[in-house]
């Protein structure tokens, strides 16, 4: 069986690759609006950001028969939504943006909201609705940039992945706590 070819000869590959090479990792081959992907990671950036504020301030607030096992369960989320931050600026660098990490303005770039909530159920149902916003928000990022940014969207993926995780587990909460229907 021949092998199948490069769409492009080695020889044009090189040349390209010395052209604007302060580019970093965006070459000419990259297909996104570099300018948009940029704006929608650091709104992601920003959910992140306020998710974990909200998880925190439920770990450190949680009371209750049943909160030392929630708490728990908040702080990993929180943990895990850092890690989704730091993720999303890495990326932003590597297509070279900048991370808008400033506090300034930081709720209105979020998708999500932050809402305290009053009892142990309330924060569950908060996280729950930030999740939800969280996961149809990467869903129309990954649809929107299709083909045209492959790393991307393998990340954005990953964390929705996770953001389903921590849907699932929400709602696991919720069952255990008795105060949700049948799904």
């Amino acid at each position: 069986m021949p092998e199948k070819p490069f769409l492009t000869d080695i020889k044009t590959l090189r040349q390209r690759a010395r052209q604007h090479i302060e580019k970093g990792a965006v070459t000419p081959g990259y297909q996104a609006d570099l300018a948009t992907v940029v704006r929608i990671l650091n709104e992601a950036l920003a959910t992140e950001i306020v998710c974990v504020l909200r998880y925190r301030r439920h770990y450190f607030m949680a009371s209750g028969i049943n909160a030392q096992s929630v708490a728990q369960e908040f702080l990993e989320h929180s943990n895990e939504e850092q890690a989704h931050a730091d993720q999303i600026a890495q990326r932003i660098v590597q297509l070279g943006g900048e991370p808008n990490l400033s506090p300034e303005g930081l709720l209105t770039r979020s998708h999500a909201e932050y809402v305290e909530g009053d009892s142990l159920i309330d924060m569950i149902k908060e996280d729950l609705v930030a999740e939800r916003v969280a996961i149809d928000s990467y869903r129309e990022m990954i649809a929107y940039l299709g083909h045209d940014d492959p790393t991307t969207v393998r990340m954005l993926e990953g964390i929705l992945a996770m953001e389903e995780t921590h849907a699932e587990d929400l709602v696991s909460l919720l069952e255990k706590l008795g105060t949700s229907g049948p799904r």
